[in-house]
């Protein structure tokens, strides 16, 4: 899995110069996977919203261990994702809006008792909560889950009129200066990265030994007592550019054989170890193309849930 973090950079000429970067002055809304509405500052511990906390709680109430049916405080909405894809619905009836498929804990209770899916640790990961401090017993804590090992779980969430959609088509979909679609479509990426990760990341780099979650799936401990190793999830940080030619008003860009007839994409590439933003630049354009480009000029950066590796 790579969490992929872009820096999305203007290159202002085709025509070698003296290196130069500056910044661009810019009035945009969060770009697109950011501007998570439920990632607020990490809650304290003892609070019942922390994630250490709202685990114990959750797992409490799903084992059956309490006759509650309904927590009070705090309220569990849980997102389920399939391969990759996280749960979606539509609504309106000439225009139609797409929703995250969230499940309060009373629906998410009883589509996991009438499945095949054995509910463990390392499915469940803490996203984040809402909080108004003078509604304390409001508070709602979002989860994200992994179902693709349950396939009557998807025939269930299917006759809810609910389906597992690709991320990318999600974005597509939606309206960028719809400020409510674009939380839910950055919550979903985030949840997304996460899942992957715990997907990939099951064995420590130092020892070998198995990988167990901690903190709501928040980060992963090794096992083994004498390596106690903690892993956090992993970052990549990408650039992607447009290259222009303002001399004579064009821009350069690139095209894969995997595209469909008349798609084409701006140029991107991985940042190398030891290696600057501006440097990456340049070199993946040059790798790529063969030119050498002039200043640099950043636009601005976001967050990227990255290609999930689809089980079979």
């Amino acid at each position: 899995m790579r969490y992929l973090s872009k820096s999305i950079f203007s290159v202002k000429s085709l025509i070698s110069r003296k290196p130069y970067f500056s910044t661009m002055s810019i009035n945009l809304k969060a770009p697109v996977f950011a501007g998570n509405p439920i990632r607020s500052k990490t809650p304290k511990p003892t609070d019942p919203f922390s994630p250490t906390s709202a685990f114990q709680t959750l797992k409490t109430l799903l084992s059956g261990q309490t006759q509650i049916q309904e927590p009070s405080s705090p309220k569990f909405k849980v997102l389920p994702f399939r391969k990759g894809r996280p749960l979606a619905g539509s609504t309106g009836d000439s225009v139609k809006k797409w929703h995250l498929g969230w499940l309060n804990f009373v629906d998410f209770k009883g589509v996991l008792e009438g499945s095949d899916l054995k509910l463990s640790d390392d499915l469940l990961v803490y996203l984040g909560y809402e909080s108004k401090e003078e509604k304390e017993h409001d508070s709602v804590v979002y989860w994200a889950i992994d179902v693709s090992e349950s396939i009557s779980l998807v025939e269930e969430l299917g006759n809810r009129q609910f389906c597992f959609v690709e991320l990318r088509t999600l974005m597509v979909a939606t309206d960028w200066a719809d400020d409510s679609a674009m939380g839910e479509l950055a919550i979903a990426g985030h949840a997304r990265a996460l899942l992957e990760w715990h997907n990939t990341s099951r064995f420590c780099g130092s020892c070998g030994e198995i990988l167990v979650p901690a903190e709501a799936g928040r980060r992963k401990q090794c096992k083994k007592d004498s390596c106690n190793k903690k892993i956090y999830p992993r970052v990549d940080p990408v650039v992607i550019m447009l290259v222009i030619d303002k001399e004579n008003d064009r821009a350069l860009l690139s095209k894969q054989s995997r595209f469909v007839p008349r798609m084409w994409s701006c140029l991107a590439g991985f940042l190398e170890p030891g290696e600057s933003l501006e440097e990456a630049v340049r070199r993946e354009t040059w790798e790529e193309t063969g030119i050498k480009v002039g200043e640099v000029i950043y636009h601005s950066s976001q967050p990227w849930p990255g290609n999930p590796k689809c089980k079979k």
